[in-house]
């Protein structure tokens, strides 16, 4: 399913997701890899049409471009994927992981929104793998206090973006042409070598 997987960013408006197919996006965006097994993330599923219209109007950027997709998207099923920072730094201050403080200059990247990426692709890939099409957008950041406020987020979970998922009403488009090819982008053994 792999190579099945492209975003979609168009729906077909009358056929909603079954409750079963978003419990298993869910369950196994939670099997997803976090560093020290810290599971620092987070998941705010919306279905119900007045709080997608809700997520709409909250994320429309003020005086900004109409055509921003986290407002024109028209899925049946929003998942907003959130980090925790705290969590990790917390975990990897305890004795096992060596480390005294709390502090995140050690770390070489942020893991905690890593991590949650990785959870965001096992729901892309469940989505994929169900007959969904999905989309992952990020939230204009100016918006993010709206966003917290409108749906109780609290705030040590940041959301790194969310996920759009419905029956795809988009046409098959052919991007090939239009992907990196395998040698810009591996390299085995040395860069560039």
């Amino acid at each position: 399913m792999v190579r099945h997987r492209r975003m979609i960013r168009t729906y077909d408006s009358n056929r909603p997701v079954p409750p079963e197919i978003v419990d298993r996006m869910l369950s196994n965006a939670v099997r997803a890899p976090s560093a020290g097994f810290s599971q620092g993330w987070g998941f705010l599923a919306l279905e119900d049409p007045a709080d997608l219209a809700r997520f709409r109007d909250v994320c429309r950027p003020e005086g900004g471009a109409q055509d921003y997709l986290a407002i024109t998207f028209e899925a049946p099923l929003l998942i907003v994927v959130h980090s925790n920072k705290d969590v990790y730094l917390d975990r990897y201050a305890k004795p096992d992981k060596g480390v005294a403080d709390r502090s995140e200059d050690w770390w070489p990247a942020p893991y905690w929104d890593i991590d949650a990426g990785m959870a965001a692709l096992l729901i892309l890939q469940t989505a994929t793998d169900a007959g969904l099409g999905a989309c992952f957008f990020g939230l204009p950041k100016a918006r993010i206090p709206h966003y917290r406020s409108a749906f109780g987020v609290p705030e040590q979970f940041h959301p790194i973006g969310a996920i759009s998922a419905g029956y795809s009403d988009e046409p098959v488009r052919d991007l090939r042409a239009r992907r990196k090819k395998a040698d810009d982008v591996i390299h085995r053994g040395r860069w560039g070598g």
